[in-house]
C-alpha cells in the first residue's frame, strides 16, 4: 500500500517545511583572465603625469636605397648614382650594392647623388637597378687628414595618455547585513567583482585601445584615453601576399611558419629588438600548434595526445606564445616584452574609493588610471589579414 505518513514531498513542490540547501559557493563562467599583463608583470615606475612621455634614439643608419632609374654608360659602369638621403654618406665610405659582391668607393657627394668608384679592391662591378639596396660597409679615412664634420641624431619624444577605469558600487544597509549564499560580506565581493572587470577592460585597452583624435589630453567632454598596441606599432605592420611579404599556407592566407618567420626576420633585420612574446587569439593559437602536428609522433603505449605550442624558437628570438581572447582572431601580436610596460599614474594603481553615504547605504568606486609605454615601435610587429 502507498505510504501514508510524514514525508518532504508531501508539503508540495515548494517545501515550505525544509531548510534551503544551497551550496556556499558563487560560481562565475564570465572570462576576466589577463595572460598579457600577468606575462608583463608589474611595472617597475609609475607615470608622473597624464600625459606620459618617453624618449626614444637611434644610430646613423647604414643603408640607403638608389632612386634612379637610367645609368650612364650602363648599369655596371656608372659613376654617378643618386640616392633617396644622400645626408646618410661621405667620402670614403665603402658600399656595397644589393646582395652583390661589388664594393664602391664614395669619392664625393652632392646632395643626393653619390660620385663613386665602381670595383673597387678589384670586386667585380654588378648591375645597379632602381631601389636597390646600398649597405654602408665603414668609412675608410685618409691618415693625417683633417676630422669629418661632425654627424649625429636627434632624440624623439614619444607620449601615451592615461585612461581612468572606474566602476561604481554601491550595496544597501539591509542587504550588507543581511546573510547571503556564499557571500560573507556583499560590499567586499562587489569590489572584488568590479576589480575582475576592470583588469579585463585594462588588457582590452592595452591591446586595442584609441585614443581621442582632438585633445588626447582630455577636457570636461572629451574622454581621455590610451593608445594600444595595435595602433603605437606602424612600422612592421605585414599582410601575407602584400608588398613581398610572402604569402599563406593556403586559400585565405592561412598563418604557417613561413609566415611567421618572415616577419620575425623583417623586425631583426631593421633593430636590435629580439621578439620574445607572440600574443594571439584561439584561431591563430591554433594555427602555431599545427605547425609541428606533421612531424609529432606517439608510441603505442601513448594514451594522451597533445598538440599545443607554447614556446616558439627560431633563429631571430624564442618566443612565448600567449593566448589572448582581446587579439583580434586575424592578428598576430609579436613584441619585444623588454620595451612594453603598463604603467599606473602615481598613487593611482587599482584602489577602492568610499564615497558619501546618501542615505542608508554603503557606496565607494574601484578606480584605476593606467598608460601603455611602447617604446621603439619599431622593435615590435603585426601580421593582419590572416584567416580566421
Amino acid at each position: 500500500m502507498p505510504f501514508t505518513g510524514k514525508s518532504t514531498f508531501a508539503a508540495g513542490a515548494t517545501l515550505p517545511e525544509l531548510a534551503e540547501d544551497v551550496a556556499d559557493i558563487v560560481s562565475i563562467v564570465s572570462p576576466f583572465e589577463t595572460p598579457l599583463l600577468d606575462h608583463l608583470g608589474d611595472a617597475k615606475r609609475s607615470s608622473e603625469s597624464t600625459i606620459h612621455e618617453w624618449i626614444e634614439d637611434a644610430l646613423l643608419p647604414n643603408t640607403d636605397q638608389i632612386n634612379q632609374t637610367t645609368f650612364t654608360p650602363g648599369p655596371t659602369t656608372a659613376t654617378s648614382i643618386t640616392v633617396d638621403n644622400g645626408v646618410r654618406f661621405q667620402p670614403g665610405d665603402l658600399v656595397r650594392p644589393g646582395n652583390s659582391t661589388e664594393v664602391m668607393l664614395v669619392t664625393a657627394v652632392a646632395s643626393n647623388t653619390l660620385t663613386v668608384v665602381r670595383g673597387y679592391g678589384s670586386t667585380t662591378a654588378h648591375a645597379l637597378a632602381n631601389d636597390m639596396l646600398l649597405t654602408i660597409l665603414g668609412n675608410a679615412a685618409l691618415e693625417g687628414a683633417d676630422a669629418n664634420a661632425a654627424r649625429f641624431t636627434s632624440r624623439i619624444r614619444r607620449r601615451n595618455y592615461t585612461q581612468i577605469f572606474t566602476s561604481t558600487v554601491e550595496v544597501s544597509g539591509s542587504m550588507q547585513a543581511a546573510r547571503a549564499h556564499g557571500v560573507a560580506d556583499e560590499m567586499d565581493f562587489q569590489k572584488q567583482e568590479r576589480t575582475r572587470e576592470l583588469l579585463r577592460d585594462l588588457e582590452n585597452c592595452v591591446i586595442n585601445g584609441v585614443a581621442p583624435a582632438s585633445d588626447p589630453q582630455g577636457s570636461t567632454t572629451v574622454r581621455r584615453s590610451m593608445n594600444g598596441l595595435l595602433r603605437i606599432i606602424q612600422t612592421n605592420r605585414f599582410i601575407p601576399g602584400v608588398a613581398g611579404f610572402p604569402a599563406g599556407g593556403g586559400v585565405g592566407d592561412v598563418l604557417n611558419e613561413e609566415v611567421l618567420n618572415a616577419a620575425l626576420r623583417r623586425v631583426w633585420e631593421q633593430s636590435s629588438a629580439r621578439i620574445d612574446t607572440i600574443v594571439v587569439g584561439g584561431a591563430q593559437k591554433r594555427r602555431i600548434n599545427a605547425f609541428a602536428s606533421a612531424a609529432r609522433s606517439y608510441l603505442p603505449e601513448e594514451t594522451r595526445f597533445r598538440d599545443m605550442v607554447s614556446v616558439y624558437e627560431s633563429d631571430y628570438g624564442v618566443c612565448r606564445v600567449i593566448l589572448s581572447r582581446w587579439v583580434p582572431q586575424d592578428y598576430v601580436l609579436m613584441l619585444d616584452s623588454s620595451r612594453v610596460e603598463v604603467l599606473p599614474l602615481s598613487g593611482r594603481s587599482f584602489h577602492f574609493k568610499p564615497l558619501a553615504a546618501r542615505g542608508d547605504a554603503h557606496s565607494g568606486q574601484v578606480i584605476g588610471e593606467y598608460t601603455l609605454e611602447c617604446r621603439n615601435e619599431n622593435a615590435h610587429a603585426i601580421i593582419a589579414g590572416l584567416a580566421a
